[in-house]
């Protein structure tokens, strides 16, 4: 029920503004508001603070569906949900979230995460955002980059990574510090000008002796880093589900296009060299489907999700970009007309190998975890 209701609204309320709001680099505000009247927003957030209390198949079932209506949409209700709610449920205290996560649950704010900096990317560790207690006061200083859902008019603030201090061994204590929009501080750099995912929010972020309480420190000083790791590993479902949804848009404007398409008497799709793109397409996306339930649904039982989360992830980013590639190459000079939604799809598939892990970072995991 779920799916077919997120499917219904991508293919009549999304999919059909898709282009106007690309073309416009325009935050999809109505679209947002509806995904909140719906529940979407704060799907699989317990009940108890305002969510819906579904459990993460389900919640990735739906950002399939959006993600296939258009993939800004599907990051900015996966961020919200896996980077801006998640940690305050995973490690926040009752007070914490009692008082953040209902009006995020609801739609009504959007909530973002910090870790990205100019200096640290993949390396996330090499944080160099700053935050020293003064007075009751976490005192903090420097630059986060490319942050989702920071500066829209309904984003209510931002929880970053921050060194807090040295630890016992010489390296970098890292926290994590909850800073509400309009800090005194606080500063929202412009939106950048993206390839994709162009009418989602994303902006550089600037600290410059920001003040936030004591208490607004989520989880343990010093556990920083094992909390951002913990919610990447999650996260990595919600995008792995997203890249499922925008493989399958490629997928269905192709198909629909070779059907329609007739060249040398017949449509293009009687031809073998089309048939087995459309089959490899299928099947790479039918694969990377199941690889992305059965990672959520191992999150749901309670076990060890984090590679099937790190395959997933990567496996769907490298098959959705094929996936676009033959969409391209299917459609031929239409392909790269705008008019074409296809084009759309292969400017975006690229951030879904870079964002939440590249490629070789989750090789990098993956291997890891095989103990290699």
């Amino acid at each position: 029920m779920i799916r077919n209701l997120a499917r219904e609204f991508a293919e009549n309320e999304i999919a059909p503004r898709a282009e106007h709001y690309d073309r416009e680099k325009e935050f999809p505000y109505p679209i947002v508001e509806k995904l909140a009247d719906l529940g979407f927003m704060g799907l699989p957030v317990p009940e108890q603070y305002g969510g819906a209390g579904a459990d993460t198949l389900s919640y990735a079932l739906a950002v399939e569906e959006i993600g296939r209506g258009d993939a800004s949409v599907g990051i900015t209700m996966a961020a919200h949900t896996s980077l801006g709610i998640q940690p305050f449920l995973m490690f926040g205290t009752e007070e914490q979230r009692q008082g953040y996560v209902p009006s995020l649950a609801a739609g009504e704010r959007l909530w973002a995460f910090g870790l990205t900096e100019p200096n640290a990317g993949s390396d996330a560790g090499a944080t160099r955002t700053k935050a020293s207690l003064e007075d009751g006061y976490w005192v903090i200083n420097g630059a986060k980059s490319f942050i989702t859902n920071s500066g829209t008019r309904i984003s209510g603030g931002v929880t970053i990574t921050a060194v807090t201090g040295t630890r016992d061994d010489g390296k970098p204590e890292i926290s994590n510090l909850i800073v509400p929009t309009g800090t005194s501080g606080y500063a929202i750099a412009r939106d950048y000008d993206k390839m994709g995912w162009r009418a989602s929010d994303t902006h550089e972020l600037a600290f410059t002796d920001a003040r936030v309480p004591e208490g607004n420190m989520l989880g343990r000083r010093g556990d920083g880093f094992h909390q951002f790791l913990k919610v990447l590993d999650g996260g990595r479902i919600s995008v792995a589900a997203l890249t499922v949804g925008l493989a399958q848009a490629a997928y269905d404007a192709s198909f629909k296009y070779a059907k329609e398409r007739v060249q040398f008497g017949q449509p293009i799709s009687k031809f073998q060299a089309i048939q087995f793109k459309l089959t490899d397409m299928a099947t790479e996306i039918e694969m990377a489907r199941l690889m992305t339930y059965k990672a959520a649904w191992l999150k749901d039982e309670g076990q060890d999700f984090r590679m099937a989360a790190g395959m997933a992830k990567l496996y769907a980013g490298e098959a959705a970009t094929r996936a676009c590639n033959h969409a391209i190459q299917i459609h031929g000079g239409y392909g790269i007309m705008e008019e074409f939604p296809v084009a759309r799809y292969w400017r975006d598939v690229k951030i879904h190998e870079i964002g939440e892990g590249t490629p070789e970072i989750q090789r990098t995991v993956i291997a890891r975890l095989l103990g290699a």
